[in-house]
């Protein structure tokens, strides 16, 4: 019997060999958060790579990541989306 690697499903998603992000990844790069927006986040599987990416857009920067050929999508555009729910003003 032969025994293989545990697979990252994130990087074999995005065919980066970013690690799985975790709680305090998350923490370090996008700073102050609800704990229900971490669980959140962490439940889509991402990968530091895209949680990085993710801040860049949520600060106003993603045209630049869009000329560069980076558009926003998948786990990226879900995390956004997070952010940006998270950053709207209570009624």
């Amino acid at each position: 019997m032969s025994a293989t690697a545990p697979v990252n499903l994130a990087a074999a998603r995005t065919g980066t060999t970013s690690p799985p992000a975790r709680r305090d990844d998350l923490l370090r790069i996008l700073h102050d958060l609800e704990d229900s927006t971490v669980l959140e986040i962490l439940g889509l599987s991402p990968t530091v790579a895209e949680v990085e990416q993710a801040a860049l857009w949520a600060a106003g920067q993603g045209h630049e990541l869009d000329r560069t050929g980076h558009p926003l999508s998948g786990i990226v555009a879900r995390i956004v989306a997070i952010l940006q729910r998270e950053e709207e003003p209570d009624r």
